[in-house]
């Protein structure tokens, strides 16, 4: 039997450990959807239902499975709805390989039903390599260079395969001239940092008397060295909200997230230091780090692309986290004055004595904090956790307490509305045997999460563990932009760009054979996610919250703060519910 360019294709995907492809079906890729049927579905083609969605579950697969993500996507807008998970991909550096169907060579230029110069639109997203498949001898070459460079780079990349060319005969290239062969797999170094540079940051670091160190994504896997630095300089850690998972917020001089969704500690604590030890992290909001002029700063990162930013460091170390800070902890003089960690610790201590009052202040009907303190009390420690943008993000970064072997993730720099949910089917793919809870905002549930629920009941009897929670913030309010427009804009909301229409999230998720809860009353919140945590399949818990409940920064500044009273005083809907709720939450800050 002939063997295809798409029969090739999914052979040499399988020799790249590919276990699934995240797609959607379309006749501009046909020819490789006839190869998955003789193939026997090896790998496996997971359908979402949506591009889009396709994507993000890549994104979410490579980011809980530590490899790269496949999506695949029909000719013109198959491939056009791949873009924003693909953007996410490229801001969050997560490696995924798109594969997007064309429409035949013969047509290429007479515009064609579904034509669309797809090398011109995917050369932003995919920057770091996109190529399209014109000859079968192209292959291999273009798809293992795919895989390596989006590897290497933390990046997306694609091919663009016409559809005469999915079924086209597959001939190998051959030893000849203008031919370029290919090979599988590749071993990869640890970068080793200049013994130069280490010295002089060793100087600097031990020179500091109140060290503060940022740890981000590129620090995972590096938990224990990031541990024993912050013991040998009697530092504290704040975590860049991708970073969240690096390390266990047991840790007591661990001052949890940072920026405007961040804690009071990590603020305190870079207002205050005088040296910054950054570890893996691109943190892009320079006002939540020290004072240009106040703190000497060193900084630690793998790509060079991406080092030197945000902040005047005075050494910059190229070099793999794990490596690097194992060649520098020999370097370091252990602090023998504990004071400035030990007020980090008592920070901490009475930060998150803070963060459970704030989640029991009372709300009508649910104050949204509940649920994540709830969750953080029983969360398993192998549990995977994605946060959608919005408001759930807020309560996410402050609430949700990382412990044991968790994992989680949101979108961090794209900051997309709709990837908790795909997120979590893509880590469910890459962890089977692990159970997933997605923060949702009914926002983000409404524009995507409802369908990809039909997702979740196709495949969920496949996996060893099948918990997977969805849990909604149902509060009939795009309620993260509600909050932007009075606190940045002194605007009052706009009920018709901000109100959303009414419905029963529990009622789909029964319709498409999930277990469901509708919780009114915060003392349902507990026994809500025992039940969700130890069932037997998926679950949704459809929380009617308190939109009114204000999202205030520990740190919010009194232009921030008059800005949202000029915006009552306009006329707020909701003005006389938000001023409660805002005195009641920022007043567990103020009581001893």
């Amino acid at each position: 039997m002939t063997t295809t360019v798409a029969d090739q294709l999914l052979a040499r995907l399988r020799e790249w450990g590919v276990d699934q492809v995240f797609g959607y079906p379309g006749d501009g890729i046909n020819g490789i959807l006839g190869a998955f049927s003789r193939a026997g579905d090896q790998p496996r083609f997971i359908q979402s239902r949506h591009e889009e969605m396709s994507a993000f579950q890549a994104v979410g697969y490579a980011k809980f499975g530590d490899r790269p993500g496949v999506c695949l996507a029909t000719s013109g807008p198959g491939a056009i709805h791949l873009l924003n998970g693909l953007y996410d991909a490229k801001l969050d550096h997560v490696p995924v390989v798109a594969i997007v169907g064309q429409t035949n060579r013969t047509a290429m230029g007479g515009s064609y039903q579904q034509e669309v110069d797809l090398l011109s639109l995917f050369k932003d997203v995919a920057s770091d390599y996109v190529q399209v498949v014109n000859v079968p001898e192209q292959l291999p070459n273009v798809l293992d260079r795919a895989f390596r460079v989006a590897m290497s780079r933390r990046a997306p990349t694609a091919l663009i395969i016409p559809n005469d060319v999915q079924e086209l005969e597959y001939v190998a290239p051959g030893h000849e001239f203008k031919m370029v062969p290919s090979s599988l797999g590749t071993s990869w170094p640890s970068v080793t940092p200049d013994e130069d540079g280490l010295r002089r940051a060793a100087d600097v670091l031990n020179a500091g008397g109140k060290v503060a160190m940022l740890v981000g994504q590129g620090a995972r896997g590096a938990a224990a060295e990031v541990a024993e630095v912050a013991d040998l300089l009697g530092a504290g850690v704040a975590k860049a909200l991708l970073g969240k998972d690096v390390l266990s917020d047991e840790l007591p001089w661990v001052t949890g997230s940072i920026g405007l969704l961040g804690t009071r500690p990590s603020y305190e604590m870079m207002r205050d230091c005088d040296t910054l030890l950054t570890v893996g992290s691109s943190f892009p909001y320079t006002q939540f780090l020290p004072d240009l002029d106040q703190a000497r700063a060193v900084q630690i990162d793998v790509d060079g692309a991406l080092i030197g930013m945000r902040y005047p460091y005075e050494v910059n170390l190229v070099g793999d986290a794990r490596t690097t800070l194992r060649a520098l902890i020999p370097l370091l003089e252990r602090k023998t004055d504990r004071g400035w960690q030990e007020g980090i610790r008592e920070n901490v201590t009475g930060w998150w004595d803070t963060m459970s009052a704030e989640a029991h202040v009372g709300a009508d009907p649910v104050n949204p904090m509940r649920i994540f303190h709830e969750f953080s009390k029983v969360a398993p420690e192998n549990a995977i956790v994605t946060s959608d943008s919005g408001s759930a993000a807020n309560w996410y970064a402050r609430q949700v307490r990382m412990r044991g072997a968790m994992r989680g993730s949101l979108s961090g720099t794209l900051a997309s509305m709709g990837p908790a949910v795909p997120y979590a089917i893509g880590a469910k793919f890459a962890h089977p045997d692990r159970p997933a809870i997605a923060f949702e905002g009914d926002g983000a549930m409404q524009m995507n999460g409802l369908a990809e629920l039909l997702t979740i009941g196709r495949y969920w009897r496949e996996w060893a563990d099948p918990r997977l929670v969805v849990a909604v913030l149902h509060n009939n309010d795009l309620n993260q932009v509600t909050w932007e427009l009075r606190a940045m804009g002194g605007t009052p909301t706009f009920v018709e760009s901000q109100a959303l229409p009414d419905v029963s999230y529990a009622d789909f998720a029964r319709a498409a054979g999930l277990g469901a809860i509708t919780v009114t009353e915060p003392e349902q919140l507990a026994g809500a996610w025992e039940t969700a945590l130890s069932a037997d399949r998926p679950y949704l818990l459809d929380v009617h919250c308190d939109p009114d409940v204000p999202p205030i920064p520990p740190h919010a500044t009194l232009e921030q703060m008059t800005d949202m009273a000029k915006a009552l005083i306009k006329g707020d809907t909701s003005r006389w519910g938000v001023i409660k709720e805002g005195l009641k939450t920022k007043a567990q800050e103020l009581l001893p």
